[in-house]
């Protein structure tokens, strides 16, 4: 399986990231760990967190997947075939991107996730309170210390990226090497124009979330009673529950009965082949399921296919 560059950091990723915010929320840990052994055994390489997660659900505190991950990184023996990549400033016992929040969150995370260092640190969230040189400086100092190998970003606009590299060029600090934003069939406009412009002339990496659009793209959602019960669906009718989405979603049905693929299949295919795109993150709560998703990289959309399924999305 061809890897693709985070950027200019050195570091490559396989086409395809493991979202670890379900890990100790929707995925418990005994299926969590069965998670990440079939995503590395499966050719796999890149899993993605943050300190957050998932401090969003009653009962959690936070740091609950990295925490997940650190006991399979310890009982698996597996760091060495990893990337780990995990995030600060949205947590809110930790917010921000102060130096003195950034040096105290890597500790916590470096100790939940049991390892002496983070292949890739994120910026979680822009930061406007903060001189952007103060951030820069406090993580090219954990690159120096050999606590994180590269820095990255996510929900960054293109302006503040932009403003965060130039920075970095002007003081000789590390810069961010990838982007985190939301992206798949129905949600482009982060991604298409501004940001991808300046990823491509800068030489950085896009490894969007929301690839499966928290499910919606997998063809599970027709109907008001698929909504019951499921931990996802006040996002789904949102943001996808409308004429648009149901556009994409039929074609997606015909892009994977033309190829003999899955609908999530289809989706994260076409994420994959995109110019822009680096490798898309997604998420499994089961061993069967994740299967299907590795199965996307081993997809190649026919050209026609990939541009219908442009033109549905736009």
């Amino acid at each position: 399986m061809k890897h693709r560059p985070l950027g200019r950091s050195g570091l490559s990723t396989a086409p395809l990231v493991f979202g670890g915010n379900v890990f100790g929320w929707t995925a418990d840990e005994t299926t969590s760990h069965r998670l990440l052994d079939a995503f590395v055994d499966g050719g796999f390489n890149a899993i993605d967190t943050a300190d957050v997660y998932s401090a969003w659900v009653p009962g959690h505190e936070g740091g609950e997947s990295e925490s997940v991950i650190g006991r399979w990184l310890t009982a698996s023996g597996k760091r060495d075939k990893v990337l780990i990549l995990t995030k600060v400033a949205m947590w809110p016992r930790q917010p921000g991107l102060s130096a003195a929040n950034i040096e105290a969150a890597v500790e916590g995370s470096l100790k939940r996730l049991r390892t002496d260092y983070i292949d890739l640190y994120q910026s979680h969230q822009d930061d406007a309170e903060t001189p952007i040189d103060e951030t820069l400086e406090a993580f090219d100092r954990l690159v120096k210390a050999g606590k994180a190998r590269a820095i990255g970003a996510s929900n960054f606009s293109p302006e503040r990226l932009r403003a965060s590299l130039e920075t970095s060029k002007a003081k000789g600090s590390r810069r961010y090497e990838t982007i985190q934003p939301k992206f798949n069939l129905v949600d482009r406009d982060q991604v298409e124009g501004a940001l991808a412009n300046l990823t491509a002339a800068e030489g950085l990496g896009i490894i969007p979330y929301y690839g499966l659009g928290a499910g919606f793209l997998s063809g599970k959602y027709r109907t008001e009673a698929d909504f019951e019960g499921k931990a996802r669906a006040s996002t789904i009718r949102r943001d996808y529950w409308n004429d648009k989405g149901r556009a994409v979603l039929a074609a997606l049905d015909e892009a994977a009965e033309t190829v003999g693929a899955s609908q999530a299949q289809v989706a994260l295919a076409w994420i994959m082949a995109h110019p822009a795109i680096t490798a898309p993150l997604a998420s499994a709560t089961s061993v069967a399921q994740l299967d299907e998703l590795m199965g996307a990289a081993r997809l190649e959309l026919p050209a026609e296919v990939w541009k219908r399924l442009d033109e549905a999305g736009r």
